[in-house]
């Protein structure tokens, strides 16, 4: 019989020190969500080179919060680079704010990276119906916004323009981690790249996403495992 699998959700994904490729490499990646069929995850160390500042000037929307204005928005992973992505502490089950929701193609582009259906999806599927199709805990569930993630310790993903535009209003979550762009593996390659010392696994510490400065959540988080990079040889195993 197949030993039960491990589940990363709200684990943090810590290249080893001998991972060379450009985006991963010295990456920490938050898995937002890991099932049977593939996992989903934000890099929250790898500033894209625009601010919170310039993505509403881009999106068309004023910011009221400026204590968010010079944050970095980050590479979140090579996957629909054109769609923002927020990672943010819950909100609670309250109404919607505003009343665009996530576009189809971004709701259908989450759930197929986690069901391995990219190529069988047509693009006049209602993200409904996708959502049904991942068989999984889906992307939209009760939450402030329109469709969100909810993960454990209190974080949660959202997709959906109101989240934007709370923050626009001032108001919103407190703490917020926005990215273009997602990382995605298929059924089984997460394992497999953990498996060949690709990447050290631990729970993942909301601390090190919102309270950590950039350039030392690496170190910070493989800290959370008692180790520094300059204590792995080449080809050491996860912990």
């Amino acid at each position: 019989m197949d030993a039960p699998s491990t589940n990363f959700t709200h684990h943090f994904l810590i290249a080893m020190p001998e991972l060379s490729d450009d985006l991963f490499g010295r990456s920490v990646v938050y898995v937002c969500e890991h099932t049977p069929k593939g996992a989903l995850g934000l890099i929250i160390n790898k500033p894209s080179g625009l601010t919170v500042a310039d993505l509403f000037e881009k999106v068309d929307l004023p910011l009221r919060r400026p204590e968010l204005a010079s944050q970095p928005v980050f590479h979140g992973g090579p996957l629909q680079t054109e769609r923002g992505f927020v990672l943010h502490e819950a909100m609670g089950d309250a109404e919607t704010v505003g009343t665009d929701v996530t576009p189809p193609a971004v709701a259908r582009a989450i759930h197929e990276a986690l069901s391995g259906l990219e190529e069988e999806a047509s693009d006049d599927t209602p993200a409904e119906a996708s959502a049904e199709a991942a068989a999984e805990p889906t992307l939209s569930r009760p939450s402030a916004y329109a469709s969100t993630l909810r993960m454990p310790d209190g974080l949660e993903m959202t997709t959906s323009r109101d989240v934007l535009e709370a923050l626009s209003s001032g108001h919103g979550p407190r703490k917020v981690l926005l990215t273009l762009g997602y990382s995605s593996w298929g059924e089984g390659q997460l394992e497999s790249e953990i498996s060949e010392n690709s990447w050290l696994t631990v729970q993942a510490q909301p601390h090190v996403i919102f309270d950590t400065p950039v350039e030392q959540r690496y170190e910070k988080a493989m800290g959370l495992l008692g180790l520094q990079p300059w204590m792995l040889a080449p080809g050491s195993g996860h912990a």
